[in-house]
């Protein structure tokens, strides 16, 4: 009991852990800039965090009890796939700067608008987690023999990183707003955006380095 206990917490903080990594933070980054909300910005990081650890349990689970192999091309595919996710958030902040101010829409739409909005962030978490599931799955069986022991730990694993990905939205969108209205609205989102799109661009260099050899 006690050595699945320690399984359990060491599971959760590391999945905490690993939400810091930096193309998960710029990510967000992206998207949070463009809020005002500290509700909001902490749905998405719930959001974000479902879609990564959905994809990272899925998958690391079929590899840990049926020993699904992933191909590396397929692997560096989908790390390339979130560098070019990581430039297209990157570009849509910077042309949200430049473009014309938008009137709020009325209250009667704004349930189906955070509808919208909260899809993102599932669809970057779910592209991300499976970027990293291989990884990710990989060294927990080399860690932890027992099969079933190791896919709840990728489950653990996951809640870990929907909590570490929600407090990292909220302090993100706290000091935000922090830093004042106009500054968030303006600067803010095109030094976002100017940062995802500079780290998505060497992680693509990097990958497409390494899938032409």
């Amino acid at each position: 009991m006690i050595p699945f206990l320690s399984i359990i917490a060491v599971g959760f903080f590391l999945g905490m852990r690993h939400a810091t990594d930096p193309d998960h933070v710029i990510a967000v980054t992206t998207i949070v800039s463009q809020q005002n909300r500290l509700t909001r910005a902490a749905l998405t990081g719930a959001f974000w965090g479902l879609g990564h650890s959905f994809t990272i349990f899925i998958i690391g689970t079929a590899i840990i009890l049926f020993g699904l192999v992933i191909p590396v091309r397929v692997a560096l595919s989908m790390e390339l796939c979130v560098g070019l996710m990581l430039v297209s958030l990157g570009m849509i902040n910077i042309a949200k700067v430049f473009r014309p101010t938008q009137h709020p829409t009325p209250t009667g739409e704004s349930h189906s608008a955070t509808d919208r909005a909260m899809g993102r962030p599932l669809f970057i978490g779910v592209v991300h987690g499976l970027a990293g599931s291989a990884a990710v799955a990989l060294l927990v069986l080399a860690t932890i023999r027992n099969p079933y022991w190791a896919a709840g730990y990728l489950l653990v694993f996951g809640l870990g990183t929907v909590a570490g990905m929600m407090l990292i939205t909220l302090s993100i969108a706290s000091a935000f707003s922090v830093l004042g209205r106009a500054l968030r609205s303006g600067r803010l989102l095109l030094l976002s955006g100017f940062m995802s799109l500079i780290f998505g661009s060497v992680l693509i260099y990097r990958i497409g380095t390494l899938l032409s050899l």
